[in-house]
């Protein structure tokens, strides 16, 4: 048992290391060599062992890639250190239940055959981060797929999405670390599998619909000073300034860039949102603002108000943060621990409709919205409607100057090639940039400096496979898939056992 628990922390450490793919994107082959490591462990190992393996290798891959929650819910939330880290802790613990209960599996009905193993491996591995992504609001912060931004595997982008791309470098890793060293076949084939994508390099299913200059500000206010009575006015000023010496067609400050309620807002300063309005009311230009819109007695929501010549638009957050955004059903003692303004936001529509910026579609979406590919894809059910771009505003003030912000601009880049459309994102502390419809970033603003970004964006319009599946369907056909997988090889386990 011991020689057990001792593999699991080795385990653990790999899976820690891998995290560095997620921000050094050059490191794409960890993961793989991760999960292949970890198939080899677990088709060696009985179920219950393969359960520990694979929960300890996911406790190392979460903890690792998500430490920075720390930061927020003990510099600025202020909760006791102790409790902050045990969070941290419980969370990676808990999420890593999914890839431990597929190690299980996989260890029960494995056959031996490497190719039908390491499909089951694949299928398992694939569930695994489905149920992270979408049970209980959905959490899939470093999913393995976005290690493949820049590696062999992107190609796949437009197709299958990021799930798919996990699902794909899983099953050939798994081949690979099975086959080897007494079936060179099998093994040659899971390494062609990992190089076989880059034939479909350059493929596009979109087109040009036009391009729009831009303004991206990136405010870099200290979460310490975000809401405080004393700085609010200079930051006030600080933000109306550069939206009225902007000069690009579209104009965008990042999330709650203008941190009051409305009606707070006019006690500070009166007339400023009017004095916004009336800079963008004429032809030309418009502007994305982030702010919080409501009141206190009938609820709030955390937005993007739209500021142009034509009719007014907003864009109301639906995917929320827990804890941070709104508190889940148990756990208003936990939130009560810490100081966090804003808490309780209300939901927005899970469809809404586009900004029209010059006959761009400009779909906002707010801080770690972008993460979830699948709810995105709903705006592309009716192609004549669906985005010709995207536009993310976001404030990870909350997690200081950490890796969150690399890997929430890759997040964004895979966006970006799952749908073949640019995302522009104005951010509090960074990372601002312009990002083109195949995924690279083709201008950015150096990381916590207060400054403005210029630069122009070219729409496009075409949908891609990925974008016309998952608006009808969700992530339905990549579950399906996976449970019709691993069905399988539970039926072919029973009948060899009864033989």
């Amino acid at each position: 048992m011991m020689r057990a628990r001792a593999w699991a922390l080795v385990l653990a450490a790999v899976g820690a290391l891998q995290t560095l793919a997620f921000v050094h994107t050059a490191a794409w082959a960890l993961p793989l060599a991760g999960a292949g490591l970890l198939a080899a462990s677990a088709v060696r190992a009985a179920p219950r062992r393969a359960a520990l393996f694979g929960w300890a290798y996911g406790v190392g891959w979460l903890g690792a890639g998500t430490w920075w929650l720390f930061i927020s819910m003990h510099r600025y939330g202020h909760l006791a250190a102790p409790l902050a880290a045990a969070a941290v802790l419980a969370l990676a613990a808990a999420l890593s239940l999914y890839l431990g209960a597929a190690m299980a599996a996989f260890a029960r009905w494995r056959c031996g055959r490497p190719v039908l193993d390491a499909l089951l491996f694949g299928a398992a591995w694939l569930l695994a981060e489905l149920a992270r992504g979408v049970l209980f609001t959905g959490f899939p912060w470093v999913a393995s797929g976005y290690a493949q931004v820049d590696g062999p595997l992107a190609p796949l982008a437009p197709w299958v999405g990021v799930y798919g791309i996990g699902a794909w470098g899983a099953f050939a890793a798994a081949l690979v670390a099975l086959a080897l060293p007494r079936r060179p076949g099998p093994a040659g084939l899971g390494v062609a599998l990992v190089v076989l994508p880059l034939a479909l390099a350059g493929q596009s299913f979109s087109r040009p619909s036009g391009s729009l200059t831009v303004t991206l500000l990136q405010t870099n206010v200290s979460q310490d000073d975000k809401f405080a009575a004393e700085k609010m006015p200079a930051e006030l000023d600080w933000v109306a300034a550069r939206l009225e010496a902007a000069r690009g067609e579209l104009v965008m400050a990042p999330e709650t860039a203008v941190p009051l309620l409305p009606d707070q807002l006019e006690q500070v300063d009166p007339g400023y949102w009017k004095a916004l309005a009336a800079r963008f009311s004429g032809p030309g230009q418009a502007a994305l603002v982030g702010v919080p819109l409501g009141d206190y007695d009938h609820g709030y929501t955390n937005s993007v108000a739209g500021l142009s010549a034509g009719p007014r638009y907003r864009y109301d957050k639906h995917h929320l943060v827990p804890f941070g955004e709104f508190i889940p059903t148990g756990f208003r003692w936990f939130t009560e621990l810490m100081d966090i303004p804003l808490g309780d936001f209300k939901r927005g529509v899970a469809n809404p409709p586009s900004f029209p910026v010059r006959g761009e579609r400009v779909a906002p979406n707010i801080c770690y919205e972008d993460l979830f590919g699948e709810e995105l894809a709903r705006r592309f059910a009716d192609p004549a409607r669906a985005p010709t771009l995207f536009a993310n505003v976001s404030n990870l003030g909350w997690f200081g100057d950490t890796e969150i912000l690399a890997q929430h601009l890759n997040i964004s880049r895979m966006r970006a090639l799952e749908f073949e459309r640019p995302m522009i994102r104005s951010t509090n502390t960074g990372a601002t940039a312009i990002i083109d419809f195949r995924g690279r970033v083709t201008a950015e603003l150096p990381v916590y400096a207060r400054m403005t970004l210029d630069g122009s964006v070219q729409g496009r319009i075409g949908i891609t496979p990925y974008a016309w599946w998952a608006a009808r369907a969700g992530l339905w056909p990549l579950g399906l898939a996976a449970l019709a997988l691993i069905a399988a090889a539970r039926r072919r386990s029973s009948q060899e056992l009864y033989r």
